[in-house]
């Protein structure tokens, strides 16, 4: 269940924050390879609409990503997925 499907991800009645269920959203779609290293996220009001929340639990989502190390925020560019760190002999970490 996407948000392009129409149905949001987010269940109100769940014990759980809305911005961590879309965040965990987020990250899933990362996680599999939907969302790729240094692809751009929608801004805060685009993914506010798309999963059916305010925009400010959106921006909560997006710091929480960054938090993660999932996302890099650029100023005036966007949020963009971020490239999985390497370590010394080319693993990720």
């Amino acid at each position: 269940m996407t948000p392009e499907s129409g149905q949001s991800p987010i269940d109100p009645t769940k014990i759980a924050y809305v911005y961590m269920q879309m965040a965990d959203h987020i990250e899933a779609r990362i996680r599999s390879g939907e969302l790729s290293p240094g692809a751009r996220l929608p801004g805060e009001r685009d993914l506010a609409e798309e999963y059916g929340v305010a925009h400010l639990t959106a921006r909560r989502a997006t710091r929480e990503l960054r938090e993660r190390g999932l996302v890099i925020t650029l100023p005036a560019k966007g949020t963009f997925v971020a490239y999985p760190e390497t370590t010394g002999d080319g693993q990720e970490s």
